[in-house]
């Protein structure tokens, strides 16, 4: 009888995870690895606000599902889960349509003896009115195209206008990473516009603030980072608001509780993170962000066959705390589940996952990197900023490339993004 081993979610973790899986059993006729996500292709999140921007090509770094299953031999399917059935242990897969509404492949019944939910997170928008009608949100490509789309036409309105002093007015609500390094990229890009045809256009004529609900940026990290930031941001002239909470979104502006006017040709909602409904309404246990509860070796609480990993899964640490939603929390994950599920099937005992921080870097642009690093070689915490924390930060994405791809073929992708760079144009306008 045929086993499958079921991945939901292709993103740092479970991308890797899936590859990982499919290398472990691809002599093993009997056990099929399914990948299950609603792209065709794979984008690594911390890219996205640069794919915003337009300093970054999503084409150009994009991954085929489809070409790693052939190249791994794992099956993938391509759709929207709805529902986990864990009685029937199966997954619901809606109906893909055209984008005239016609059906183009039927609703989908995946069955699973083994799954592994890696569907990510979401921007939390804590319910706050008017954010899902007036912001955007930078969970995905087609959201990162469309704020692109958005800047650009708004771009071409205020470098075309006879007013020439006029201000194109960017709004970022969150403080996190993703916040702080769009602001920032955003800043790069506006100074080199004169170059493609905005002469008219400068940094002087780019109005961008960050907003953060807490006292200081990127809470979660440590406090001499998040003032680094800020003194950074604030030196290439963006506008950073601490202590201050949106209570409601417009299509011209934010408002603050305390009654304050904040005007937004474009609005950027990127404060807090949730995990997809529907793993709560699926009936397993989740917490106050919907995301599952999992036990030391994470597999889902109640539920023996199925695991839980990345920005999903609500993983307890010794000190109270529960791990981070980063991608190196995903990538760990990612190996521990594997592990497990290669143990499950030799009859071997499971080990449980043990969170290692080995630091945070925050990339803005060609302004600054800055960041911490920890681990064994460390003895502590290090401090690090300037051009070494830049090729630390750069080197993140090329661990995640030789994860999916091998040594081989990472070396091969970096010079092809050499020769990219040296023959397209560094900005996407378009």
């Amino acid at each position: 009888m045929t086993k499958s081993i079921v991945v939901l979610g292709g993103g740092a973790g479970g991308l890797e995870l899936v590859v990982k899986l499919a290398k472990k059993f691809k002599r093993e006729a009997e056990t099929n690895v399914v990948l299950v996500d609603k792209n065709a292709s794979h984008i690594w999140k911390p890219l996205l606000h640069e794919v915003a921007t337009g300093s970054l090509d999503s084409h150009h770094d994009e991954t085929s599902y489809r070409m790693l299953a052939r190249k791994y031999k794992f099956k993938f399917v391509l759709g929207q889960v709805t529902q986990v059935d864990t009685e029937l242990s199966q997954l619901h897969v809606a109906a893909e349509t055209d984008e005239l509404g016609e059906e183009l492949v039927e609703e989908r019944l995946i069955p699973y003896h083994q799954l592994v939910l890696c569907p990510g997170s979401r921007s939390n928008d804590f319910g706050t009115t008017g954010v899902a009608e007036f912001c955007i949100k930078l969970d995905s490509r087609e959201q990162a195209e469309r704020f692109h789309k958005q800047y650009i036409k708004q771009l071409h309105k205020v470098s075309s206008s006879k007013d020439d002093t006029g201000q194109l007015s960017v709004v970022i609500v969150g403080g996190g990473a993703t916040g702080v390094e769009l602001a920032a990229d955003l800043h790069n890009v506006a100074g080199r516009l004169s170059d493609y045809g905005f002469g008219s256009f400068s940094q002087a004529r780019l109005n961008v603030s960050v907003i953060e609900a807490g006292p200081m940026l990127l809470p979660r990290l440590p406090e001499r980072i998040g003032i680094s930031v800020e003194r950074e941001l604030n030196s290439i002239g963006v506008n950073v608001l601490t202590s201050t909470r949106i209570e409601r979104a417009a299509s011209d502006a934010l408002f603050t509780s305390e009654g304050q006017r904040i005007e937004a040709d474009v609005s950027v909602w990127a404060a807090g993170v949730r995990a997809p409904g529907f793993l709560a309404e699926s009936g397993f246990p989740v917490d106050n962000l919907g995301r599952v509860k999992v036990n030391p070796d994470l597999t889902v609480e109640g539920y023996e066959n199925i695991y839980g990993a990345g920005d999903c899964c609500c993983c307890p640490m010794p000190d109270g705390d529960t791990v981070p939603p980063r991608a190196q929390s995903a990538h760990q994950m990612a190996s521990t589940v594997a592990h497990n599920i290669v143990a499950r099937y030799k009859g071997k005992s499971a080990k449980n996952f043990v969170y290692k921080d080995f630091g945070s870097l925050i990339s803005l642009s060609k302004f600054s990197t800055v960041g911490n690093l920890m681990g064994n070689l460390m003895r502590g915490t290090v401090f690090v900023e300037g051009w070494v924390a830049r090729m630390v930060y750069l080197s993140l994405y090329r661990m995640h490339q030789n994860a999916v791809h091998g040594p081989f073929s990472t070396l091969l992708l970096i010079v092809g993004d050499r020769i990219y760079k040296a023959t397209r144009a560094d900005l996407k306008l378009h």
